[in-house]
């Protein structure tokens, strides 16, 4: 996800430095942008600085390792998928140290980092929304949807809707082919009406298609439920979709062929849970 959104944040005039936990992965960049050897280095002097990282943990070790170098003012945009409680506590140190923050994570996967129309949901202050404006128009499309934190608690929102779709997708293409149809006929009638949506376009065709060399993979979509499932705790809320979603996802995640599948693969587990059945006659392309 990182490096198509660098590409097209250098494309759109802004000048880029890179740090990546993993070498290779920044020096593929060094067309587009600085490439440096620590994160201190990167965000040293910087007017904003993103991180786009796994998990809430790394957030915060990457983040505050590096914190020394940043300048008073700094804006850090944070568009990794992490708890809502833990990008309000990195708000909270960052606006007592002078710097602003956004929680700001994406939807739309490679392909949206890719071609630019990435989803972005940000939550912070107004002004340092307004301020990050130009830097996420080079990305997609954003929207301020409230306080810090909230960006994360409508990423969770998503990848609830995510999870429940591609269950749904996957055992309604299944049952389609059992009940006697062509389950790409069906994908495409299905285009035309109430049922339509992203899911069923993009990772229905993955389906189809036996495809299962990741985006997002399975095991994140597991991390993405947990979070929603912590969150819904601490709002005193009972969400029965997403914790039978969530049970499925664990399940899968860890059977150690499935887990590193991209999250489509729910289909792959729903095979399993059938042993004679198997949508389509094609190979399936692993990662």
């Amino acid at each position: 996800m990182g490096a198509p959104m660098t590409r097209n944040l250098a494309a759109a005039g802004f000048t880029m430095r890179v740090w990546n936990r993993t070498k290779s992965k920044a020096e593929a960049l060094s067309g587009v942008a600085t490439v440096c050897p620590t994160a201190a280095e990167a965000i040293t002097g910087a007017d904003a600085v993103i991180t786009m990282l796994e998990n809430g943990g790394v957030v915060t070790d990457v983040l505050f390792g590096a914190l020394g170098k940043a300048k008073a003012g700094t804006l850090f945009i944070d568009m990794s998928s992490i708890e809502p409680s833990v990008a309000r506590d990195h708000a909270g140190v960052l606006e007592t140290r002078g710097m602003r923050y956004l929680d700001a994570p994406v939807s739309g996967g490679e392909k949206g980092a890719t071609d630019a129309t990435l989803a972005i949901m940000a939550g912070g202050n107004a002004d340092a929304f307004a301020d990050a404006e130009p830097v996420f128009e080079a990305m997609g499309r954003a929207t301020h949807v409230g306080i810090h934190g909230a960006g994360q608690v409508a990423k969770l929102a998503n990848q609830v809707i995510v999870a429940i779709t591609i269950g749904a997708v996957s055992e309604a293409l299944l049952l389609a082919q059992e009940g006697g149809c062509d389950p790409a006929a069906v994908r495409e009638a299905l285009m035309g009406g109430f049922a339509t949506s992203r899911i069923l376009d993009l990772h229905g065709q993955r389906m189809l298609d036996r495809n299962w060399v990741p985006g997002g993979t399975s095991a994140i979509q597991l991390k993405d439920l947990d979070n929603a499932m912590a969150a819904a705790a601490e709002y005193g809320l009972k969400l029965p979709l997403t914790e039978m979603a969530r049970a499925a996802f664990a399940d899968l995640a860890a059977d150690p062929a499935l887990a590193g599948n991209d999250h489509s693969a729910y289909l792959r587990w729903l095979e399993i849970q059938n042993p004679t059945k198997r949508l389509g006659t094609g190979e399936d392309k692993l990662p």
